[in-house]
């Protein structure tokens, strides 16, 4: 017999001795994986965890249904799986939470292109934004890892492009970026005005590009 036909007579030899464990069982695994991590696991690097046949995908969605009504809510979040808070009961929290001040106007606007427009280069952020992005803006939302870099564009020059993040979708209780409210619910909350004030349609064309140059938190 052919070395390699005995060693893939071998392997399959050896994975019948282990069968996968229960269902149950994978779904002990699967909590003891998530609450051990302080990041969101994706599929795979759960699965690398896992014993040999083991079903991650049936087992995440019969933890995700058990823990429906719970305290904690089994989330995903870009695609990382994570424990979270249920949220009606973040109220809890809100001793432990840290105090995060608001993004300037220009670091609103820059993250809302951005999450509503990607991939998008920096020239395109300034031209629906009708002035200039300070490298400080962008370098803020990066840091804060709302923002990071996206594939380059096949233009003359290859400009970067960016994208948001699965920290951006986390912070926010996105599954992914099409969850993003819409211009109803912008309004809805607040977030928009029904219609622009009276000298909105110049305030773009007057504004100071040196706006972008203050500090990102006001």
């Amino acid at each position: 017999m052919p070395d390699e036909a005995k060693n893939e007579q071998a392997t399959s030899i050896t994975e019948s001795l282990f069968e996968a464990p229960p269902l149950a069982e994978q779904e002990r695994m699967i909590e003891a994986i998530l609450f051990a991590t302080a990041e969101p696991q994706s599929k795979v690097q759960i699965e690398n965890r896992m014993p040999h046949g083991s079903d991650v995908a049936e087992a995440l969605v019969q933890v995700r249904k058990r823990y429906k009504d719970r305290g904690v809510n089994l989330v995903k979040a870009g695609e990382g799986w994570a424990f979270r808070t249920a949220p009606d009961l973040g109220f809890l929290m809100q001793k432990e939470q840290v105090e995060i001040r608001k993004l300037s106007r220009a670091g609103i606007e820059t993250l809302a292109i951005i999450a509503y427009h990607q991939p998008v280069t920096r020239a395109e952020i300034e031209e629906i934004r009708g002035v200039s992005v300070s490298s400080g803006t962008v370098d803020m939302l990066m840091e804060l890892d709302w923002i990071k870099l996206g594939r380059r564009r096949m233009t003359p020059g290859r400009p970067v492009t960016f994208i948001v993040t699965q920290s951006f979708l986390d912070h926010f209780g996105l599954e992914n970026s099409r969850d993003l409210p819409g211009v109803k619910e912008l309004r809805e909350a607040g977030l928009l005005d029904n219609r622009p004030p009276p000298d909105a349609a110049f305030e773009s064309l007057n504004e100071d590009p040196a706006d972008d140059q203050e500090d990102m938190f006001s």
